[in-house]
């Protein structure tokens, strides 16, 4: 099965058109303050309305206000939420968007369990755990935590980049990967040879 892409912390309309030429299925918009690629709902516009059709945008949050998310969801065309901190299967699903939930991946974390905490996530966003960090870091964990039999769908994330990704995909049974300062220039600034390389590793990987 075809590994689905997306190219995360999009900040730049020119870089979300590039990475959707390039293949890419999906974009991540970052609406978390704290994180260098965190765009205003003008630049998020921009981004979106850049885009061509069957593009996916997803919008990131980390452990966001309930009105942040609806403001978010009034002005910006939003495909998929994901969710990054310690929201609640309940306030996940409560804004009656598909969503996906992140999980920091670290020795003793039952996954399997985590899996099963929200079970009408689209899926399981694995990333590595680092202290007072969530995601956007450029760390790997180790891809031997990762069980076999999720009962959602995987999304591989967590220091990806071009270099690993035909052995990420090769090594763990994936429906995704997720990619954001693999491909990068800059924080917040996407390198499109870079790009280039991570979309055709996951897919020569996957075939």
């Amino acid at each position: 099965m075809t590994v689905r892409i997306k190219i995360c912390g999009i900040t730049r309309p020119e870089d979300g058109v590039e990475a959707a030429r390039l293949g890419a299925d999906a974009i991540g918009l970052v609406f978390y303050e704290k994180s260098p690629r965190n765009v205003a709902l003008a630049q998020a516009q921009a981004v979106i309305a850049a885009l061509p059709p069957f593009v996916t945008v997803v919008a990131l949050f980390v452990n966001p206000d309930r009105e942040w998310v609806e403001q978010v969801l009034a002005n910006c065309a939003i495909d998929v939420l994901q969710f990054h901190g310690e929201e609640s299967a309940e306030f996940c699903r409560s804004f009656h968007r598909p969503y996906l939930k992140a999980v920091r991946v670290k020795p003793g974390l039952d996954l399997s369990a985590a899996a099963a905490a929200y079970p009408d996530a689209r899926g399981l966003l694995t990333d590595a755990f680092v202290e007072g960090a969530h995601g956007g870091t450029g760390t790997t964990f180790d891809w031997a935590l990762l069980p076999e039999d999720l009962s959602l769908p995987l999304i591989l994330s967590g220091g990806l980049d071009d270099q690993n990704i035909k052995q990420a995909v090769a090594r763990v049974k994936l429906a995704a990967v997720d990619v954001s300062s693999g491909v990068e220039a800059a924080k917040g600034i996407k390198d499109a040879a870079r790009m280039a390389a991570f979309i055709s590793g996951a897919r020569h990987a996957a075939v």
